[in-house]
């Protein structure tokens, strides 16, 4: 599974002739098996040949031609509801962004001809919301809190602000390029899948999972040689700004894992739509978009840091 946040049973695939084992799945369902009710026309053929009279057929003809129960009604997951709740963590996110865009600037300090930040709504939000993440990933298992994901959505907010206002100040004109990029992934991608031509398999899982461990080493390892100057500070970004035959690491890198994060977003919407079919409770919706605001968060970031390079080496 790509997103930590998607390993529950909420999202696990199921045998449809055992109950629901989510957790809030109702009492006394484990081990049953309902099975499906015959179509339409049948139920209508058979109270016609009992006698049912044509008022009693009317109203069942009635029932069938209705819209189908939403969310609410049925207090079950949907696409549309996550679709919803989606777009509110995403507004949550963009409100604080303004924040803490508006507290980096008011920090920023000319030096030698470089711009320096209030480091603090970057470090708040990305600690804040690295806690909140595990928190909310460990708790879902048993209960959704939908004010944690809240909270998350906040910091990761104040993170996106902050190193966004950071990389502007030093690179103008960045920032809209990277949401513009963003947006064009996601909807690509969104595209795609929706229309059945991208689907996640086992085997490519497999190996994004793979190449995302590795991506994370990678980047651990380049903190460190940072941190203890191993890494000459002329190179920004650290081992990203090496070149390898004039192209600079960091772009061949960057570009493997903007494909890593697309594929996570397919992997992403391959399990909400599982936990509608598996018929996760309505509450299921806050982590499905939660889910898709931490790979949408990694994506930005990493195209930020992509085009943060291509203007430093011109």
């Amino acid at each position: 599974m790509s997103n930590f946040v998607f390993n529950n049973p909420a999202f696990q695939q199921q045998d449809p002739r055992k109950a629901a084992t989510y957790p809030g799945a109702p009492r006394g369902a484990q081990g049953t098996y309902a099975p499906p009710p015959p179509p339409a026309a049948a139920q209508a053929a058979s109270f016609q040949h009992a006698g049912m009279d044509a008022a009693a057929h009317a109203r069942l003809e009635g029932m069938y031609s209705a819209p189908s129960a939403g969310a609410i009604e049925t207090d079950r997951m949907t696409v549309e509801d996550t679709v919803w709740k989606t777009a509110g963590l995403f507004g949550i996110l963009l409100v604080t962004a303004v924040i803490g865009w508006v507290w980096t600037l008011g920090g920023l300090v000319p030096r030698f001809g470089v711009a320096e930040g209030s480091l603090v709504p970057w470090m708040v939000g990305a600690l804040g919301g690295f806690i909140l993440a595990m928190v909310v990933t460990f708790t879902s298992r048993k209960k959704v809190r939908p004010a944690l994901i809240f909270a998350y959505a906040a910091f990761e907010g104040l993170f996106v602000g902050g190193i966004s206002a950071f990389f502007e100040t030093v690179w103008p004109g960045v920032v809209m390029q990277a949401t513009l990029a963003t947006v064009a992934v996601v909807g690509v991608t969104l595209a795609l899948f929706a229309s059945g031509r991208v689907r996640a398999s086992k085997k490519m899982t497999k190996i994004v999972l793979i190449a995302m461990v590795g991506y994370l080493v990678f980047q651990v390892v380049n903190l460190i040689l940072m941190w203890t100057g191993v890494v000459n500070a002329d190179l920004t970004f650290g081992l990203y700004s090496m070149k390898i035959a004039g192209i600079p690491l960091g772009l061949i890198i960057g570009i493997l894992v903007v494909l890593m994060a697309a594929y996570s977003l397919v992997m992403d919407f391959d399990q909400i739509q599982q936990g509608v079919r598996n018929g996760a409770p309505r509450p299921y919706g806050w982590v499905g978009a939660f889910g898709i605001m931490v790979t949408v968060v990694w994506l930005y970031v990493e195209i930020l840091r992509i085009l943060a390079i291509l203007r430093g080496s011109d």
